[in-house]
């Protein structure tokens, strides 16, 4: 199944916004470059929210029609295991397939001798010539026992898929949940173990440096992500060539969305080597409906004040599934009875991502990130408010998609 060089994830938490985050891809489009746009949502957030996959299906297919959209288009499966791949078999055609668990576990030594002895010759030349390493076996086995284990797992999801599901799918592979990054060297043997266990991998997501917190801008060293990130580019090219995987084969970006100080390193990046790259971008979506709401005003403004706090109230449980990936300052939070007596303008410029705006809160924003299982619990109330305040939101859903998101980093401009 084709994809384009460039894609985008769009994460959708209550699948009424199909049309205007395709219009962002339009847009892109008529500027003369393509993004296949890939809706993604987690067992997780269905979960949460009560959803299941073949709604998100039929919100794309929908948009789809409505913006009588040609190019490829996927719904995503997005952070499956084996034990909630079957969920999704019936409406998705891309699985990001999560093996990060399986890190550090130790593979069996049989296993591990024979990863090491089926690796091509040419491929360890290669990789040594590209990293000026020499590596022994002994290296190559020292890798092997760290990653194999979560190989031979994607393998056995693979394949499970792939013997239920009717037609052709995208796999994406990703280890980007665990707390170190992956060496270039790493990823490289990644993928070789990938090819050995037949997986026709079209995206990877590694771990990067930094803190790639939810729905805020990026924590660490841009040089160093900078110089990982070329890295990491040039060794998918050297394991295409070595173990004859897809030649379309991309990192993917996860948690992507509003890493604003990443993007113009990532475009610069894809133009020197004539790279593709999946962004991933997941409940950025969800806080533009909540920008919309405000800006709205009247009930869609009090809807927002009664979700953020509820939020406030219930921290802790909203907070803790995103531990690892929210760093929120309570002393930082604005309290209800404050947030109660500001207008429109002082919510939406609140919670939107524009780090200049002297009003811009990111301690407010992950929380709200987190926090959409309220809306879910708020049911008809919360659906009926993003049908009235239809065009308020969209507007805001397409221009974060398309302005702050697919220019700078598919387009480089901001």
């Amino acid at each position: 199944m084709k994809m384009e060089k460039y894609s985008i994830g769009m994460g959708d938490r209550f699948a009424h916004e199909g049309e205007a985050q395709l219009e962002a891809v339009i847009l892109a489009q008529k500027m003369g470059v393509e993004v296949t746009p890939v809706w993604n949502k987690s067992f997780r957030e269905h979960t949460i929210i009560g959803s299941e996959p073949g709604q998100t299906r039929a919100a794309a297919d929908a948009a789809v029609r409505a913006c009588d959209w040609q190019g490829a288009y996927f719904c995503d499966a997005d952070h499956i295991g084996l034990k909630t791949v079957d969920f999704f078999i019936a409406a998705c055609d891309f699985y990001t397939i999560d093996v990060a668990d399986f890190i550090g576990e130790p593979a069996p030594p049989q296993e591990v001798a024979a990863f090491v002895q089926a690796l091509p010759a040419a491929a360890l030349q290669g990789v040594e010539r590209a990293t000026g390493l020499t590596l022994s076996t002994a290296m190559v086995a020292e890798i092997a026992q760290k990653y194999l284990l979560a190989v031979l797992q994607a393998g056995a999801i693979y394949r499970h898929i792939r013997e239920r599901r009717k037609g052709d799918f995208v796999v994406e592979v990703s280890m980007d949940e665990t707390l170190s990054p992956q060496t270039p060297v790493e990823l490289f043997f990644i993928l070789g173990g990938l090819a050995q266990q037949g997986i026709p991998v079209a995206t990877i997501a590694p771990k990067f440096s930094g803190r790639f917190n939810k729905g805020v801008d990026y924590v660490g060293d841009t040089a160093q992500f900078a110089r990982e990130f070329e890295q990491d580019v040039a060794v998918l090219k050297l394991a295409v060539q070595s173990f004859s995987l897809p030649p379309g084969l991309k990192l993917s970006v996860h948690s992507g969305s509003d890493k604003f100080s990443l993007y113009p390193h990532i475009h610069a990046v894809l133009e020197r080597h004539d790279a593709g790259v999946h962004l991933k971008t997941a409940g950025t979506t969800w806080l533009e409906e909540l920008v919309g709401l405000a800006e709205a005003g009247g009930d869609g403004l009090s809807l927002v004040k009664k979700v953020y706090a509820q939020a406030v109230g219930r921290y802790d449980e909203l907070a803790k599934p995103y531990a690892t990936v929210i760093d929120i300052d309570a002393q930082q939070l604005p309290a209800p009875e404050a947030v109660n007596g500001w207008d429109a303008v002082k919510f939406a410029t609140s919670l939107r991502h524009n780090p200049h705006h002297p009003n811009y809160n990111k301690h407010l924003r992950q929380l709200l990130h987190v926090s959409f299982k309220i809306a879910a619990e708020m049911g008809s109330d919360y659906v009926q408010a993003l049908k009235v305040h239809r065009n308020a939101i969209a507007r805001n859903v397409t221009e974060n998609l398309y302005e702050r998101h697919i220019k700078p980093v598919f387009m480089g401009s901001r």
